[in-house]
């Protein structure tokens, strides 16, 4: 019914800059939130930031400063822009949504396969 498809992943530099791109498609009604997590190989998948439908931001202290979310909801996309990348941002990036679909007027989070983002020189 939903899917989200993220995109923009790769390798990067240290100190780099990446966009990444999430788009949902599908029977949708209505998205609430968004946001991106990341999976470092080894650990648990942690908490990037949020954005809510009226924009407002939140994110984890450990991107904060280097990270912005944004979205524009006539296309059902978020985006994260990370800037200066350390080799600890290498991770899977995930995003996911509440959406509410024509079928189900109830919100529902829904989840991106992720993409891969490595930072090394």
């Amino acid at each position: 019914q939903v899917q989200l498809v993220e995109s923009g992943g790769g390798l990067v530099q240290p100190g780099g800059s990446l966009r990444l791109s999430c788009a949902a498609s599908g029977s949708i009604f209505s998205i609430n939130a968004m946001g991106w997590y990341r999976q470092a190989p080894g650990k648990e998948r942690e908490l990037v930031g949020t954005i809510t439908s009226g924009g407002s931001t939140t994110y984890a202290d450990s991107v904060k400063g280097r990270v912005t979310i944004s979205r524009d909801n006539a296309k059902n996309t978020v985006y994260l822009r990370m800037d200066s990348l350390k080799p600890e941002d290498t991770a899977v990036y995930y995003c996911n949504a509440a959406v509410a679909t024509y079928y189900n007027g109830l919100y529902s989070w829904y989840w991106g396969q992720g993409t891969q983002v490595t930072v090394s020189s």
